[in-house]
């Protein structure tokens, strides 16, 4: 399997863009899947870039309702005219950083005959499968990081329930691919203990300190290989990189082989 960030916040190179926000492409043995579209139309400029046809794409999917994952998506459905969406059945509610600033999806996209809206799991085909894990308890909870949702007209702190995961599992390998790890981390690899996780941490805003390390360490424990890219910070990775040595930072243009 082959998996290459077409947009990220850092780049490789110069002549690969970058941005805030994520865009993966994953090649399995069966399969060409776009795995978020980030902000703008740049995934598709640094996929041109890196000789990927995104028109050989024949699934994608939308991690969650955030704009740097879902930007891209207009431009997706022009330019790939057959492989379905698979989003969450939640990511076209409104969503906000705090109380005025919209980071939702286009919301007039969300009817196109394309999506296929999925719940807490939806199976694509054996050994590909996507997870909210909305039900799941959690063993750490770390609110909201000041992002909302629109419930009934009234802003409240978002749960994430508009959030999946997709699982890839092939060569007796388990392979899960994550947006933002908005419910949590370290509730995540509990959930999945993983081989191999691929996405951001959403660490980028927490201090470099005993809190941070702790978290570091706890993920250490597992047998867990760590890619991680966008909202993790590099300062936050860095500082982690010390106290988990499965860690790597995958930037855009860079491509790992698993």
């Amino acid at each position: 399997m082959r998996i290459t960030s077409l947009a990220e916040n850092t780049s490789i190179s110069e002549n690969i863009g970058y941005e805030h926000g994520l865009s993966l492409f994953i090649e399995t043995e069966k399969h060409n899947i776009l795995f978020d579209m980030g902000q703008t139309e740049l995934f598709l400029e640094n996929a041109e870039k890196l000789g990927i046809d995104l028109r050989k794409a024949d699934i994608a999917v939308l991690s969650h309702g955030h704009y740097d994952h879902g930007g891209g998506l207009k431009k997706f459905l022009t330019i790939n005219k057959n492989a379905p969406v698979y989003i969450n059945k939640y990511a076209f509610e409104p969503h906000y950083n705090g109380m005025k600033k919209y980071i939702g999806l286009d919301i007039s996209l969300q009817n196109n005959e394309r999506f296929i809206f999925t719940e807490d799991y939806f199976e694509i085909e054996q050994g590909i499968t996507l997870h909210s894990c909305n039900y799941r308890p959690k063993i750490a909870e770390l609110g909201s990081f000041g992002l909302n949702m629109m419930v009934n007209d009234k802003l409240i702190p978002d749960d994430f329930r508009h959030e999946q995961y997709l699982l890839i599992e092939e060569n007796s390998r388990k392979i899960l691919i994550s947006g933002c790890s908005h419910k949590g981390i370290l509730n995540i690899a509990e959930w999945f203990k993983p081989d191999v996780l691929v996405g951001g941490l959403h660490f980028s805003k927490l201090p470099l300190d005993d809190t941070l390390k702790g978290y570091a360490e706890y993920l250490n424990s597992y047998e867990t290989e760590y890619y991680t890219c966008h909202c993790t910070g590099t300062e936050q990775f860095s500082f982690m990189k010390k106290h988990l040595n499965k860690l790597n930072y995958l930037s855009a243009g860079e491509s790992i082989v698993i």
